[in-house]
């Protein structure tokens, strides 16, 4: 095979115009190298207006600082406990631990892949029964963009008087109903790490409801120092605010977000065009007119009994490096398998891509199925194990050609055996 570029899953593009750069030669030369700055409320009033509905947005360090600081603004404490969608990264769910609280997994819905309504309702009652308390928020997910069940998810909340947290932070651009991801719950989560629609290099936003809620956010952002002229601390704060370099790289990529968007758009429908002949792959899409998915990235199902050049060979050698890097700080495991699992297809299919320098990862593994949240109560209905048996996700990113994917779809084909 001739030998070509290697296609990464996600990969960030800066703006034709140089702006990242100018605004950060700009932070340099004007000496505001702090996490606070012109480029900083530059970057923020942006998210506001995108964001609309008169929210207001706090740029941070991180989606996971975002989601640490909704919970305390939701007033989760040790022994709380809060309900988290249990398909997705461990983002969502990481910061309840900080808190000394327990997150309560639930299960996804099969057609949008996220919280499914009824197992939500389901699990409140029997917290309720099981503690005597109600849990303290809902952080439903947006999965590779795709919006949550909006209206049923609200419906419960408003019902049983529970704030919700939108974890939008691989849904910025995604909408339902025509409105912006992050705005229809008590607050939402944005990230900007070095994959997502747009990026500040690492970084995320905390959409806030109102004014004094922003203020209240910021006041824990910044160590949450009280108005002395010495630094005096009455509570706990964080060193969680986005820095004026970050902004200022943050501030060039707004300019390219709605191209981001319709590229990711038109590489899914191109997958899905490609894809469409070839029996036991499925490309998942919008439920329905209503969600509009980002897709941040196009990820696809592979029937149990479709054949994949390699599946015999598959968990034979252990892997060299971690799933999307980290450094390759890592622990070499004793066995080469966990209880839960891509099926052997699934993991030839990402080998053969890989070889034919193709990015490609299985879907998330699910949060009830990690052994570090073991004990932690799952209301569950083998949704979420399924698809993270079946499924892979495939280079999407700005930089993927349309020349890109029909190489890696060809390398799908030719992986199929009879």
């Amino acid at each position: 095979m001739n030998e070509r570029k290697r296609i990464f899953l996600c990969l960030a593009r800066m703006s034709e115009a140089g702006l990242e750069e100018q605004y950060v030669r700009e932070a340099f030369e004007t000496h505001w190298v702090a996490p606070l700055g012109p480029n900083v409320d530059a970057f923020e009033a942006l998210l506001d207006h995108y964001v609309g509905c008169g929210k207001k947005t706090v740029a941070l360090s991180s989606g996971t600082a975002a989601v640490h600081l909704a919970l305390i603004a939701c007033g989760v404490c040790p022994g709380d406990e809060v309900i988290v969608q249990s398909f997705t990264f461990c983002a969502s769910s990481n910061p309840v631990s900080y808190l000394g609280a327990t997150p309560v997994f639930v299960d996804s819905e099969p057609h949008s892949w996220n919280m499914d309504p009824a197992l939500l309702e389901a699990a409140i009652e029997d917290r309720i029964r099981q503690t005597g308390r109600k849990p303290k928020a809902i952080v439903p997910v947006a999965l590779y963009g795709m919006p949550y069940n909006l209206p049923e998810i609200m419906k419960i909340a408003v019902k049983y008087g529970i704030p919700v947290i939108e974890d939008a932070a691989e849904g910025f651009g995604s909408r339902f109903n025509g409105q912006v991801l992050g705005t229809f719950g008590d607050y939402g989560i944005l990230s900007f790490n070095g994959n997502k629609m747009i990026t500040t290099s690492g970084g995320g936003a905390l959409i806030c409801p109102d004014d004094k809620t922003h203020h209240d956010i910021m006041f824990y952002a910044t160590q949450a120092r009280e108005a002395y002229p010495y630094y005096h601390h009455e509570q706990i704060g964080y060193n969680y605010r986005m820095s004026n370099i970050c902004a200022g790289i943050g501030r060039g990529q707004m300019t390219v977000l709605e191209d981001h968007i319709a590229h990711h758009k038109h590489i899914n429908k191109l997958y899905k065009s490609l894809l469409g002949g070839v029996d036991g792959i499925t490309v998942h899409e919008n439920p329905s007119e209503e969600y509009d998915s980002n897709f941040w990235l196009t990820n696809i199902l592979l029937d149990s009994d479709l054949h994949v050049a390699g599946e015999g060979e598959a968990y034979q050698a252990t892997v060299v490096a971690c799933v999307g890097g980290a450094g390759n700080v890592l622990h070499t495991p004793d066995d080469l398998h966990t209880d839960c699992e891509p099926n052997p297809n699934v993991e030839a299919m990402r080998i053969f891509l890989d070889k034919n320098e193709i990015e490609a990862r299985p879907l998330w593994k699910p949060m009830h199925k990690q052994p570090v949240f073991a004990n932690c109560p799952a209301y569950t209905n083998g949704v979420s194990e399924s698809l993270f048996k079946r499924g892979l996700c495939l280079p999407s990113g700005p930089y993927v050609s349309e020349d890109d994917v029909r190489y890696i779809v060809s390398c799908i084909k030719n992986a199929l055996t009879v």
